[in-house]
């Protein structure tokens, strides 16, 4: 993950309540498979481990995340552990398995979270997070893009 998109999930983290922050694992979780395939593909067997291993923390971060007062937790438990047994034979035997059908799995359950997180009208996981205003900037041939920490703006922030 390049530091733009590790600065973008930062900064939604940092804003989101919990059904978003759901999304937002959902999300880091394909791309830690997307990587892994690709790794694959060119037979770079080590970030393939790594980007394996990282996706059984996000998958271990959302079982551990379950509520068990709702029947559909007993479910969802029951795909992370398929998805799971699907990471550990892809590292065991350094070949994508099933890893495709793990792809779609997460891809139903992240839409399906998504519509979730557009009624979710709580506030932010993080209190006293940082507020993030960004805009545009143009000089003379050029427009940028800018973001600013809410906080530096009371701290006497200077361009």
């Amino acid at each position: 993950m390049d530091s733009e998109k590790r600065k973008a999930y930062t900064t939604r983290i940092s804003q989101a309540n919990r059904s978003e922050l759901v999304v937002i694992i959902y999300e880091l979780l394909l791309d830690s498979l997307a990587d892994a395939r690709q790794a694959f593909v060119k037979e770079n067997f080590d970030t393939a481990d790594v980007e394996l291993k990282r996706a059984q923390g996000l998958v271990c971060e959302l079982r551990g995340s379950l509520d068990f007062e709702y029947p559909v937790s007993y479910r969802l438990v029951s795909l992370y552990r398929y998805i799971n047994e699907q990471l550990v034979k892809s590292i065991t035997r350094k070949k994508d398995v099933n890893l495709d059908s793990c792809e779609r799995v997460i891809s139903s359950l992240k839409d399906s979270f998504e519509e979730v997180s557009k009624q979710d009208t709580s506030g932010p996981v993080i209190e006293n997070g940082q507020q993030v205003y960004a805009g545009l900037t143009y000089g003379k041939g050029s427009l940028n893009e800018v973001a600013i920490d809410a906080g530096t703006l009371g701290r006497g922030f200077q361009a």
